[in-house]
């Protein structure tokens, strides 16, 4: 267990995070001296960082070289020695701004909250969109669209919607894809997804009105319109915010940071292990638990849609600036369900 850390050593290793995330450079205890009012002097600043090093809560690159923080070194930094930047007021009128939007449909509000959060921060912004499983299911609606083609929509407690595109095999009349949606919405409302999902051929068995060709289409279509899309359900912007930072500036370190994007999945999975808790996580390098993401740090917060939680971050080098990162993502979660419950 490590041992308490003296006010000294507090003070030295927030002011060498500080300077290091401003600088991305290594930092020396001459740098420290000049820069900071420690009221200690560089031999003394020498002696808490070795102190520190010995701990392992920095580290060195060269033996000549200044320090630079571990990845228990920005543990310690951000559960006991900053606090949230107060988000101007400037910035959260963009959030504001960025995020009215006249289209109510679920994955474009997404799109754009992840847009923001990757203008905001500067970095990756990413949402998850809440799990569905749970997801009490209100009505069911199917329009024609297209010749031989159909539009079913799914609309939950909460407010929120799934929708998938069928194809059918003939023309079908419009007041029958109308009574088949009415006759299901009858069937199935008070039910949640996952019930549906699983007993979906159950609980339509013997129907007899309604058009069986839709209605067979329907349920071989309920495991994909109803099921845990995580890799489909995933929004993300800000890629070319990554290229900016000296820690990608190798070619092959941004491609594999560009591999990590493109693999929705597995970007998916990371952002969810930080966890629907309440309040905001912060996930630092080898605690993403991914040799990918070892010079990564994700700050996520869940948002609530009725009783369904989804997930929004922000993904950057682990040199990020916490404080105003935690803000604007706590900030943007809080406004995301507020939005999501109207």
């Amino acid at each position: 267990m490590q041992r308490q850390l003296t006010d000294r050593e507090k003070q030295v290793l927030q002011a060498l995070i500080d300077h290091y995330i401003t600088t991305a450079k290594p930092v020396g205890s001459r740098t420290m001296e000049l820069r900071y009012s420690l009221g200690i002097s560089a031999a003394t600043i020498r002696n808490t960082m070795a102190d520190l090093e010995e701990l392992g809560l920095i580290t060195h690159l060269h033996t000549s070289a200044g320090r630079i923080p571990t990845d228990q070194g920005y543990r310690v930094y951000v559960d006991s020695l900053i606090k949230p930047q107060k988000l101007s007021h400037l910035d959260q009128q963009r959030i504001k701004s960025a995020m009215k939007s006249e289209d109510l449909a679920l994955g474009s509000i997404l799109e754009q909250t992840s847009r923001v959060l990757a203008y905001i921060s500067d970095q990756l912004g990413v949402t998850i969109a809440p799990k569905f499983e749970a997801g009490i299911l209100t009505r069911i609606t199917m329009v024609p669209v297209a010749e031989k083609r159909v539009l079913i929509v799914i609309a939950m407690k909460s407010g929120l919607v799934r929708s998938i595109v069928i194809e059918v095999r003939s023309h079908l009349a419009p007041e029958m894809i109308e009574k088949t949606a009415s006759l299901l919405t009858e069937r199935l409302t008070g039910c949640s997804l996952g019930q549906v999902r699983s007993t979906i051929r159950e609980r339509l068995e013997g129907m007899s009105d309604g058009d069986p060709i839709l209605l067979d289409l329907f349920m071989d279509s309920c495991e994909e319109i109803l099921s845990e899309r995580l890799s489909e359900d995933i929004h993300f912007d800000g890629t070319a915010n990554l290229a900016k930072y000296p820690e990608f500036s190798n070619i092959n370190q941004f491609s594999r940071v560009i591999g990590m994007v493109e693999d929705r999945t597995f970007l998916a999975r990371i952002i969810a292990s930080g966890g629907v808790s309440e309040g905001t996580n912060i996930t630092i390098g080898q605690e993403l638990d991914s040799d990918q993401m070892r010079s990564m740090s994700l700050v996520s917060a869940p948002y609530g849609a009725g009783k369904q939680k989804g997930v929004l971050g922000v993904i950057g080098p682990t040199r990020m600036p916490y404080s105003k990162i935690v803000s604007v993502v706590d900030f943007t979660a809080k406004l995301l369900s507020r939005m999501l419950s109207r």
